[in-house]
């Protein structure tokens, strides 16, 4: 999937909408990423850089690891499942060039 095809799949969302698994909510209090910054960045992904669609476990899902970029050097990784709402099920913040990331996932 591009960038922009879940840009506009993921504006279609509301705060709501939004699960965040218990394992997500540890691994963002740990690395100090404020939740709401997080559902703010799903509903309005201006700052969604790459998209990587993963294999879904059930039929119906759609999972995807995104990043988003803060910076050169400073992004975060979410990775979430879309069912009719939007399952996030690991956060994480990480402080080097995005850019260099991504290239060793394509």
């Amino acid at each position: 999937m591009e960038v922009s095809e879940l840009k506009s799949k993921l504006r279609t969302f509301k705060k709501e909408d939004i699960i965040i698994t218990n394992h997500a909510k540890d691994q963002a209090e740990f690395r100090q990423i404020d939740l709401e910054e997080v559902k703010k960045n799903v509903i309005n992904p201006e700052k969604l850089v790459y998209v990587e669609e993963q294999q879904a476990k059930k039929e119906g899902e759609n999972k995807y690891n995104c990043y988003f970029a803060y910076s050169e050097n400073y992004h975060h990784r979410y990775a979430f499942v879309v069912n009719g709402k939007i399952i996030i099920v690991t956060i994480i913040g990480i402080n080097r060039n995005w850019q260099k990331a991504v290239e060793g996932r394509k």
